[in-house]
């Protein structure tokens, strides 16, 4: 008998369903919403794995419906929608997806830094509503990228691949939270050195019990007023309260987020998403065609390999 395998969404990019359903049993969510927690326990409901987003809820009253399940194979990097300790404790392997997705997001990254800093959000909405009326040497000034100084809490795989990119800008990059020493590229410094110096800080730590709320109103006042915070880690590294009252205060200059607290979200009127100087999009860090393939690809990869009794490649640490 083949296998099952549980998938909390219908469709996915490239072809990585199609050699799953050569191997196994495909059982779908029919939505593109989130499944509830009893919606899941339903799904898991007999099957051998689960291929679901991190944005899906998996805790431990979930993992008591997968009394088959071998194997949890996650396409993303992060892992925190994951109640990780509770599957291990039923013998269930989790996987994530390194090493295929850090340069993709790094130029995201790197297009909020620009988008951010320069004001470009704000002067393209004045365009396309009608509002460019007038052609001043004192319009539309944002403040320059290249020579600035960048910070990157956490330097992993993204913080590396955003420096290799603020080098080829001019900027001068230090790091903090991270157990690499200085390189090439970068140095590394104390958290509040970092805050205190940089032009622009970028977040690219997990969010753990640690980092939770890791940048509150001491760390942003402690930034400098024409800094630039931008966040394609997760949204819970962030106080967004704290944020939207350093941005109205004027105690930062702007700021460029991919990840929210709550997702998904509705923007519209959302104080901090419509602020002027906010660059907001919806969790699009990887999202290209070949990236989100390979992600899709190498979770199924782990799915096939534990069912057919393997080491999986990319398990959880």
């Amino acid at each position: 008998m083949a296998p099952i395998v549980a998938v909390t969404r219908p469709t996915l990019p490239g072809t990585g369903l199609e050699r799953l359903g050569q191997f196994a049993e495909v059982r779908l969510w029919p939505d593109d919403v989130n499944p509830t927690p009893d919606q899941l326990r339903d799904l898991l409901t007999g099957a051998d794995a689960l291929l679901c987003q991190n944005s899906d809820r998996v805790d431990a009253a979930v993992l008591e419906a997968g009394e088959r399940l071998r194997v949890l194979a996650l396409p993303s990097a992060g892992y925190d929608g994951t109640d990780v300790a509770a599957a291990r404790a039923r013998g269930i392997i989790v996987t994530n997806t390194p090493g295929v997705l850090h340069e993709t997001t790094a130029d995201l990254a790197f297009a909020l830094i620009l988008m951010a800093r320069r004001g470009l959000l704000a002067a393209a909405d004045r365009l396309r509503t009608g509002r460019w009326t007038e052609t001043r040497l004192d319009a539309y000034l944002g403040l320059d990228v290249t020579g600035a100084s960048l910070g990157l809490i956490g330097y992993g795989e993204i913080g590396q691949a955003v420096a290799r990119r603020a080098v080829g800008f001019g900027m001068t990059v230090q790091h903090t939270l991270s157990r690499k020493p200085d390189d090439a590229l970068s140095r590394a410094v104390s958290l509040d050195k970092l805050l205190s110096t940089s032009d622009v800080v970028s977040l690219h730590v997990p969010l753990t019990e640690q980092t939770r709320h890791l940048i509150g109103a001491a760390e942003l006042a402690s930034m400098k007023p024409t800094a630039t915070l931008v966040n394609t880690a997760r949204g819970g590294v962030l106080d967004e309260s704290a944020l939207l009252a350093a941005l109205r205060a004027g105690r930062l200059h702007s700021a460029g987020l991919d990840v929210f607290d709550r997702e998904p979200r509705n923007g519209v009127g959302d104080p901090l998403l419509e602020h002027e100087r906010v660059v907001a999009l919806p969790h699009v860090g990887s999202a290209t065609e070949a990236t989100r393939a390979r992600m899709i690809d190498l979770a199924v990869d782990n799915i096939i390999a534990v069912l057919n009794d393997k080491p999986p490649l990319t398990p959880v640490p």
